[in-house]
């Protein structure tokens, strides 16, 4: 999003006019950033056999899967709903990674029948698929490397007391389990978490991998998750794809040296593809003054957007009404009845009411973590794509809250 003529505008559209014509609170996703962080992917990567697997659960709208569809990525999918939508939207069933979590052998048994690649990450499902399946169907392996990474203990996923994975210490046993049954493990995988700065924690999980490897003669490709960091403050430090690239790749050239033949790559960027593209829109209610603090009280709250409160997140927030105002300190709050911090002490361009906020880096895990607590609906979602805004998502009606709901008589 970008200044020009004092008022914001991605890809040429104005910001202001969006709100007015589809009305706040309001998604608006970038086609163009998450193009771009795509292709920043596929060039840093570029000498090697390359698979790049969307985390659908950063972002699920259909239209999202299928701009990732056909800009050449698989999809990583979490819920055999998620891998619905991701077939719905054009995806063939071999592109579709499906690692769940604490699921029934009979969720797996589902995502067979539906043909996704399984992704088993614990003993006792690793045994019931051996066992029914034998040699018959291919399997990749989740594996926790004990690896503390990311910038959020709730966002941490590979250290020893995550419930993700296979303990690395739980090795024999996984290798009884898949030689006794004859199993076709066709690949591996570790995921540490978001947010990873040093491409020296990637090197870390690498060489675990590397170690592991040796010991499945069919594998196809190693999984090496993602947590690639973006900025979320100007100057922020993110990491380097490039630098990663670089070092990461030359360390997989000399393993696939040694393991006899080239693999394929793979990751699953959520948050480094949709991220930056995001927009949440929201209109100042009132502008509340106490003896301590300025607040903006804005029509939007956690439910649509729980990032700061469920991991402290730093959002940055532009006053997109009044660009050139003089620069004042709020925190920014929301509607609900619950304390609902967007942003605390924030030096915004005056806000009056009635000014459209955007809160940035609303793209990832902003709809697809919203709810209706409060009663509340959820927000349209807007989608700028070769200029042009297209509504991707109908804002949400009483109607769709009683949808569901059955009621009695009480008589």
């Amino acid at each position: 999003m970008e200044l020009a003529n004092t008022s914001y505008r991605i890809q040429g559209t104005d910001v202001t006019a969006l709100a007015k014509e589809f009305g706040t609170p309001l998604y608006v996703y970038d086609a163009d950033k998450i193009l771009k962080q795509l292709q920043t992917l596929k060039n840093a990567f570029s000498h090697q056999k390359i698979k790049i697997k969307y985390a659908a659960k950063a972002l699920t709208n259909i239209n999202i899967l299928k701009l990732m569809r056909q800009n050449g990525a698989g999809v990583d999918v979490v819920s055999l709903e998620e891998a619905k939508i991701a077939l719905k939207a054009g995806f063939s069933p071999k592109d579709i990674l499906f690692t769940p979590n604490c699921v029934s052998f009979k969720e797996i048994l589902e995502g067979v029948e539906l043909g996704l690649t399984i992704n088993i990450d614990n003993i006792s499902i690793l045994e019931q698929f051996g066992n029914r399946f034998r040699h018959t169907l291919p399997c990749c392996i989740r594996l926790n490397p004990h690896i503390m990474a990311g910038g959020n203990q709730k966002i941490s996923t590979g250290h020893v007391d995550s419930k993700f994975g296979i303990s690395i210490y739980q090795l024999p046993h996984i290798m009884r389990v898949v030689r006794t049954n004859d199993m076709h493990i066709t690949g591996l995988h570790m995921h540490t978490g978001s947010d990873i700065l040093d491409a020296e924690i990637f090197l870390k999980v690498a060489e675990i991998l590397f170690g592991v490897a040796m010991e499945f003669p069919d594998l196809e490709f190693i999984d090496f998750g993602s947590g690639f960091k973006v900025g979320y403050k100007e100057n922020d430090i993110v990491t380097n794809v490039y630098d990663l690239g670089l070092k990461l790749g030359k360390a997989f050239d000399t393993f696939c040296e040694s393991y006899g033949r080239k693999l394929e790559m793979w990751f699953e960027p959520g948050k480094f593809l949709v991220s930056e593209a995001g927009y949440l829109l929201v209109q100042a209610n009132v502008i509340k003054t106490t003896p301590a603090t300025v607040f903006v009280g804005v029509n939007s709250g956690f439910n649509h957007l729980l990032r700061p409160m469920m991991y402290d997140a730093y959002h940055q927030i532009i006053n997109i009404s009044n660009p050139k105002g003089t620069q004042r300190i709020y925190s920014v709050v929301g509607n609900i009845c619950e304390t609902d911090t967007f942003g605390w002490d924030r030096k915004l361009n005056e806000v009056r009411e009635g000014d459209i906020l955007a809160i940035r880096n609303a793209g990832a895990y902003g709809f697809s973590m919203a709810s209706n607590y409060n009663s509340r609906i959820r927000p349209a979602e807007v989608l700028i794509y070769k200029h042009k805004a297209h509504l991707i998502r109908e804002r949400e009606t009483l109607e769709d809250l009683l949808a569901h709901q059955v009621e009695m008589d009480f008589n």
